[in-house]
């Protein structure tokens, strides 16, 4: 009896420690998924923006969406609708200023660093001599996959952000364009820079 009292003990200790590392393991997936909180810079942006677009769409966003959209007639409409059914997450974010460099290169460099990390790799970085203005293109990459898209694209007067979670086929990615507030020509340049 007490061996069997002792056994049931560890066991026990065993499935508290299991049901721990489980937790932290799903803990960080979600993190992994989930849309990051905005970058301070943003909020800055805003204040100087004559205009502002802003978009958060998480999984359970998405799952809706792309539901409404297989039902419609447009092929691109079912298209879209299977291309977003897997996404973890959409963020966009679109300042248009009534002057030129409305921002400061500072403040792009900020956007730019918020996602480097080791999940994250540069793939395209344009810019042009005395000019603050550029485009950053960023994928996440698991297991040769791209799982993760993010689209720093600075014109005169305006700002894109694109960041998109999840299983991703950058061969259509234009077709996201224009749908859920994602800026066509944000990401045609993403797709024609990687692509090359």
């Amino acid at each position: 009896m007490k061996m069997s009292g002792k056994m049931s003990v560890k066991k026990r200790m065993i499935c508290a420690a299991l049901a721990v590392i489980g937790s932290a393991i799903a803990t960080t997936a979600r993190a992994q998924d989930q849309l990051p909180p905005p970058s301070p810079v943003e909020k800055l942006l805003a204040a100087r923006a004559s205009h502002v677009t802003e978009v958060t769409l998480d999984k359970n966003m998405l799952a809706f969406a792309a539901k409404f959209m297989a039902g419609k007639d447009s092929d691109k409409d079912r298209e879209v609708s299977k291309m977003v059914q897997n996404l973890t997450g959409v963020y966009v974010r679109e300042y248009d200023f009534n002057k030129d460099h409305l921002y400061t290169e500072l403040e792009l460099d900020a956007l730019r660093k918020y996602m480097q990390d080791s999940d994250w790799s540069p793939m395209v970085k344009e810019r042009s001599k005395g000019v603050v203005t550029g485009t950053d293109v960023y994928l996440k990459l698991v297991n040769g996959q791209v799982q993760g898209l993010y689209v720093l694209d600075a014109e005169d007067r305006e700002i894109d952000l694109v960041l998109i979670l999840g299983p991703i086929d950058v061969n259509n990615l234009s077709k996201l364009g224009g749908s859920f507030g994602i800026p066509k020509d944000a990401v045609k340049k993403a797709q024609k820079k990687v692509t090359q």
